[in-house]
């Protein structure tokens, strides 16, 4: 099957063909390779449910790819050392790998949770100082970096241009507002100002234990470097695909490609990176998350409102990656009640087909639902058409179960072609026979309820339990659920 798959590239402003930027690298099947890098997590903190609209986009990317044929290397790095991490680590008095540790473990869960695949590569920026240090210290002999006063190390836009680089490829700058040969010390700073950035920040007695020896004497790496390091060693000095949330199209990612082509390190006429991809900003009810408004949420925040990790995928699934996303509670109980649909569907389906053996698609031509989301989804992953066409395919296969117009063989091929589909949606089944744990301490909280004969309580929660998909029935034995 010839890919026709187009993606947006924030580096030209404009839907491309993809093709991969090594056309001759093959993996041992003869599939092309395809190396993907995708701005992780910085384990401060949990991880917020707009974080995790980027890692699902991110999720989709690379299973999408592998179903259109790509053998893809997928690496995301895990930030354990960065401003916001060392005050934190001050505050609790824990070193640097037990604070880190914790946060990176439970992204980690949360990934899986939201049924992401792991990434072949989880760099820590910790267990990169080497390459930091080798990569500042080729930037510094190529003249663009230069050492302070105080024995940090900075990044010099001025030197740069003056090597006939363009500092501004994924953004239109303002001249106005440059103030060239200024130095920003912090990991972050203003989004419309150019100026010289930290590669190495020399060590204050605020850091504590955190740091490390080098040539410019003790200190640690500036958040921006230690991408450039870790992409460059695991996919080369370049590769085919960058992702990350639009915030980080400046300066993170701007600084990025200075500073890994400032290094001179790609062949002639190769970039660092060949096509950016980032996903827009998500909204809660309509405002931007914020732990002052009260509405800043993480993946264990949806989950202890009784939220599945499948219902928040599909949600975040549900809109195209480059619209702004609006989060909302209301979209989170469609997102279930659809969801609940399709699983009847197949549900139904795998009962029909349960007497003959799986449906084999090996050398068959697509199906017409498969056909039709490939034509959505390289259209840039354009996934509300890919849904159309599912539920569209669900409402045909619901009439001819209806109507007996399936037998087994003809349930189990159906049923097959749905799952070559969810191979790029990653919904899977639900787990087990049984109620989810999320039904199961909904019933738990009704059965307290009546216990404190709340029946008002107790009568929402059999109601959310039934618009859930399941009944819950009262025995002499206790509560008992079963679907509805």
């Amino acid at each position: 099957m010839e890919s026709r798959l187009h993606l947006y590239n924030t580096l030209t402003r404009r839907v491309e063909l993809f093709v991969p930027l090594f056309p001759e690298r093959r993996d041992a099947a003869g599939r092309p390779c395809v190396g993907m890098y995708a701005c992780g997590p910085t384990v401060y903190d949990f991880g917020h449910i707009g974080n995790f609209r980027t890692f699902v986009f991110a999720d989709l990317a690379r299973r999408y790819l592998e179903f259109r044929g790509y053998a893809v290397t997928h690496v995301m790095n895990i930030t354990d050392v960065e401003d916001k991490i060392i005050r934190r680590v001050r505050e609790t008095g824990q070193t640097l790998a037990e604070f880190t540790g914790r946060y990176e473990s439970e992204f980690l869960q949360d990934l899986d949770t939201l049924g992401c695949r792991r990434p072949h590569h989880l760099p820590r920026a910790t267990a990169h100082i080497p390459q930091i240090l080798e990569l500042i210290q080729r930037l510094e002999q190529r003249g663009v970096a230069y050492r302070a006063a105080d024995g940090s190390v900075y990044f010099s836009i001025e030197k740069y241009r003056g090597c006939g680089c363009r500092y501004g490829q994924l953004v239109n700058l303002n001249p106005d507002a440059q103030r060239v040969g200024e130095r920003v010390a912090s990991d972050e700073y203003d989004k419309e100002s150019v100026a010289d950035f930290a590669l190495w920040k020399a060590w204050v007695p605020e850091d504590g234990a955190v740091a490390w020896e080098s040539p410019w004497g003790p200190g640690r790496p500036g958040w921006h470097i230690e991408c450039s390091a870790m992409s460059m060693a695991l996919l080369g000095p370049s590769f085919d695909l960058h992702l990350g949330g639009e915030d980080l199209v400046f300066p993170h990612h701007e600084d990025e490609i200075a500073q890994s082509e400032g290094a001179g390190v790609q062949e002639p006429g190769r970039p660092f990176v060949k096509h950016w991809m980032h996903a827009a900003h998500l909204l809660v009810e309509g405002r931007k998350m914020s732990k002052s408004l009260g509405n800043f949420l993480t993946v264990r925040d949806l989950l202890g409102r009784g939220h599945g990790g499948r219902e928040i995928r599909f949600l975040l699934l549900s809109a195209h990656y480059r619209g702004t996303f609006n989060f909302t509670f209301d979209g989170l109980d469609g997102a279930r009640s659809a969801l609940a649909r399709l699983d009847e569907c197949f549900g139904k389906l795998r009962d029909l087909a349960s007497t003959t053996g799986p449906a084999s698609q090996a050398g068959a031509a697509p199906s017409a639902l498969e056909s039709a989301v490939i034509e959505a989804l390289d259209d840039d992953l354009n996934v509300s058409r890919a849904w159309a066409a599912v539920h569209e395919w669900v409402a045909e296969t619901n009439r001819m179960l209806a109507a007996g117009a399936l037998d087994p063989a003809r349930a189990a091929t159906r049923l097959t072609e749905w799952e070559r589909v969810d191979a790029v949606f990653g919904l899977g089944r639900p787990s087990g026979d049984g109620p989810p744990d999320e039904i199961q301490a909904l019933a738990q909280q009704r059965a307290e309820a009546k216990g404190r004969r709340d029946f008002a309580k107790a009568d929402a929660l059999r109601t959310e339990i039934r618009n859930r998909g399941w009944l819950v029935e009262d025995t002499p034995k206790g509560p008992v659920l079963k679907r509805a």
